[in-house]
């Protein structure tokens, strides 16, 4: 039988806030530990007033974003919506950064992320697009490329990984492909991450100076530096050629790493139509007892060591 609980009906109610709002820090908390990794606190003007009151804003406005794209995440499975939403840019432009903060709240059954690796062989004889197909959502789901079939138009392109032909045919064929997606009733939203050739040579130097980002540098990425003017060339192509009235490029000015999340969330929330669904109450329901349970004690080898 359960003990009874020696503490008033008001300590309980005072005990459970506490620990709501331990709860509630500790979700934040999250962000907070990505913005450290960032590196962004260090250096001699990490601690200024005027730094602290823009985190403080960053925070606030990033939070409030945050609980719009929970009640995208609740319209859309409540209407059965299918939402693509891609990411392309340079290397270093803050992709994956925005990704991350727009997913950090979301149902990871609703809002999936499609970072594809470079074609294997037998992929590499496919229809271009054929790889990318069994990643579109479903009715009442949302998924964010990181780096899309547009990979053809940019690291290929710049890379010669693929034809002069192969480059053509991809540009006959997307807008059509997007056509088709959009007339079954896929929404398709392109963001292309726009940062300086300064910014970018800031943000490697730094990935090589610390050990725990060095894993994002891989030789693509050192020879993408390189060519740089190349890259420039295939995006200014790709934005043209590309740019269609079904799924239109949106342009996201991306060196100050920050304000690129909340303008690129804030905008593809202004692009869906959702509203705020309502739930039933929720109510816990009372927990059952037996007289006959008896709880198993754990072996002690099977304990992970509490070494913190």
């Amino acid at each position: 039988m359960k003990e009874p609980d020696p503490r008033t009906d008001t300590e309980l109610m005072a005990e459970r806030q506490r620990r709501f709002e331990e709860d509630l820090i500790d979700a934040y908390d999250e962000e907070l530990e990505m913005e450290v990794d960032d590196r962004i606190i260090d250096g001699p003007t990490g601690f200024t007033p005027e730094y602290r009151d823009a985190r403080k804003q960053y925070f606030r406005e990033l939070f409030r974003l945050q609980g719009e794209l929970v009640k995208l995440q609740d319209w859309i499975v409540a209407t059965g919506h299918r939402l693509v939403v891609i990411f392309e840019g340079r290397d270093a432009a803050g992709k994956g950064g925005a990704i991350k903060r727009i997913t950090q709240r979301l149902n990871p059954r609703v809002c999936r992320v499609a970072a594809l690796p470079a074609p294997n062989n037998r992929e590499r004889t496919q229809w271009y697009f054929q790889r990318y197909v069994s990643h579109l959502p479903a009715g009442g789901e949302m998924v964010l490329f990181d780096r899309s079939w547009y990979n053809r138009a940019g690291v290929e392109r710049v890379m010669n990984f693929c034809t002069d032909d192969e480059y053509e045919e991809f540009f006959r064929s997307v807008p059509e492909f997007e056509k088709m997606l959009a007339r079954s009733g896929v929404q398709i939203l392109k963001y292309w991450f726009s940062i300086t050739d300064e910014e970018q040579e800031i943000r490697f130097q730094n990935r090589i100076h610390d050990p725990l980002k060095q894993w994002k540098l891989s030789p693509m990425d050192l020879e993408s530096r390189r060519r740089w003017e190349a890259y420039t060339l295939a995006k200014e192509v790709m934005l043209q050629r590309s740019h269609i009235p079904e799924a239109p490029w949106w342009v996201v000015q991306a060196v100050d790493k920050k304000r690129a999340r909340l303008n690129c969330i804030h905008h593809l929330l202004s692009q869906v139509p959702y509203h705020e669904i309502e739930h039933p109450l929720v109510e816990l329901p009372p927990r059952v007892y037996h007289e006959d349970y008896s709880r198993q004690p754990v072996p002690q080898a099977m304990i992970v060591p509490e070494v913190y």
